[in-house]
C-alpha cells in the first residue's frame, strides 16, 4: 500500500496468472498454452517483418490480420476488430459494450479475469451459479442486465454449450450485448461467428494464444456487428492506436491462413485429450466432458491440493484452484504424446 496510490488501486484484486517458475524445468501442464510450434508460415512472416520498417509504426487498423480473419470465417473487415491478446479485447468490450445499470451476468465459476475487469471498470456485475455438475445453464440468465459474457468452452470446467442453446439467449435478451469467449472453441466446440449477421447483440472472442501456438505473440480478436466493433475501436482509439507490432500483425495473419496446420494441430491434442481422459478415468478420477485443450478432473481422494504440490515436486505443473466447489479438482493442460506419457506415469507412481 502506497499513500500515493488512486483509490481505485487500493481496491483491486488482481488477476493472478498461472505460475511460470523458473528453477527447474517443468513439464507445463498448467496455463493451456500449446504444446506445438507455431505454422512455420508464422514464424517465416515474423522473420520477414523484423526488418528496417520497425522504426516505423505498425497499421493501426491491422488490416493485414483483419482480411485474414474476415477471410477465414466469411466476414467483412467491418466485423473484426483485434487487439494484444483476448485479455485486451476482453478489457475494451468490459469498458465499452458491458457497463450499465443493470447487472451484467457471467458464471461463477469461470474465467477469473472477469470479476478482475468487473472491478476495475466499476461495473455491477451479478454470478450466475453453475449448475451441481459444473454445467452453465443459460436458461438461469433470464433476470434483467446490461450484458451476459460466458466462455464456451467454460474455463476451467472445460464444458461446451450447442449453438441452439446460445441462440436462444441472444433471442431471449435482444437488448442485451451477449458476449460468447471462445478462447478453447477450436477443440470440440462450435463457433457462434455464424450467427452474428442474424443477431447484431452478439460478440464472439477468441485469440491466438491457443489453437494457433502463439501465446508468446499476445494477438486476440472479436468478431460482431459494425455497430459493436466501432465501440471497441472508439475505446481502443482512446487507450493506445497501436495494440499491435508489426510481426505480431504478420505472424497472426500468416497463421490464420495455414488452415491445414492449424487443423492438424486441433486434430492431435483431440486426440491426446481423449487417451488421457481414459487414463485418468481407469486411475479413477472423475473426468468432466471436456471441449477444449484441457481436463477437469478430481482425483479419487478429492486430495487435488496435495496431488498438485507432489506433482510439481517431480517437474510437472498443473493447476490447482483454492477455491469452493472447485478445490478438490485439478485443471490439466493436454501436452505432446510424450509428456502426457510423463504426467500419466507419474501420477500413477504417487
Amino acid at each position: 500500500m502506497s499513500q500515493y496510490w488512486s483509490k481505485l488501486v487500493h481496491n483491486l484484486d488482481p488477476y493472478v496468472p498461472g505460475e511460470q517458475p523458473k528453477d527447474q524445468r517443468y513439464i507445463k501442464l498448467n496455463t493451456n498454452e500449446c504444446p506445438y510450434p507455431p505454422s512455420p508460415n508464422a514464424l517465416a512472416a515474423i522473420h520477414a517483418a523484423a526488418d528496417e520498417r520497425l522504426r516505423l509504426y505498425p497499421d493501426p487498423n491491422a488490416d493485414e490480420l483483419k482480411d485474414a480473419i474476415a477471410d477465414y470465417y466469411d466476414v467483412q473487415r467491418a466485423n473484426i476488430f483485434v487487439g494484444n491478446g483476448s485479455d485486451e479485447v476482453l478489457a475494451h468490450v468490459f469498458q465499452g459494450l458491458l457497463k450499465h445499470d443493470a447487472p451484467l451476468l457471467y458464471p461463477d465459476i469461470s474465467y477469473s479475469f472477469y470479476p478482475v475487469y468487473a472491478n476495475l471498470y466499476q461495473i455491477n456485475a451479478q454470478q450466475i451459479p453453475l449448475r451441481e455438475d459444473f454445467r452453465v445453464c443459460l436458461g438461469d440468465y433470464a433476470v434483467d442486465n446490461g450484458g451476459i459474457i460466458f466462455p464456451n468452452p467454460n474455463a476451467p470446467t472445460s464444458m461446451a454449450l450447442g449453438l441452439d442453446a446460445i441462440e436462444a439467449l441472444l433471442q431471449t435478451h435482444a437488448e442485451s450485448v451477449v458476449v460468447v469467449d471462445e478462447a478453447y472453441v477450436d477443440f470440440g466446440a462450435q463457433t457462434a461467428i455464424p450467427l452474428i449477421d442474424k443477431y447484431p447483440n452478439l460478440l464472439v472472442v477468441q485469440t491466438f494464444s491457443k489453437s494457433r501456438s502463439l501465446a508468446g505473440l499476445r494477438v486476440g480478436f472479436a468478431v460482431g456487428h459494425p455497430d459493436l466493433i466501432n465501440a471497441l475501436e472508439r475505446v481502443k482509439n482512446s487507450f493506445n492506436s497501436y495494440p499491435l507490432g508489426r510481426m505480431a500483425i504478420a505472424g497472426a495473419a500468416a497463421a490464420m491462413r495455414d488452415k491445414a496446420y492449424f487443423e492438424d494441430i486441433c486434430q492431435k491434442i483431440i486426440a491426446t485429450r481423449e487417451m488421457t481422459v481414459q487414463s485418468l478415468t481407469e486411475m479413477g478420477f472423475s473426468v468432466l466432458p471436456s471441449a477444449a485443450n484441457f481436463v477437469f478432473a478430481r482425483p479419487p481422494a478429492g486430495n487435488a491440493e496435495s496431488l498438485y504440490l507432489a506433482l510439481k515436486q517431480r517437474g510437472v505443473l498443473v493447476r490447482y484452484f483454492n477455491k469452493p466447489r472447485i478445490n478438490e479438482y485439478l485443471r490439466i493442460t493436454i501436452g505432446t504424446d510424450e509428456e502426457m506419457a510423463t504426467f500419466l506415469s507419474v501420477l500413477a507412481e504417487l
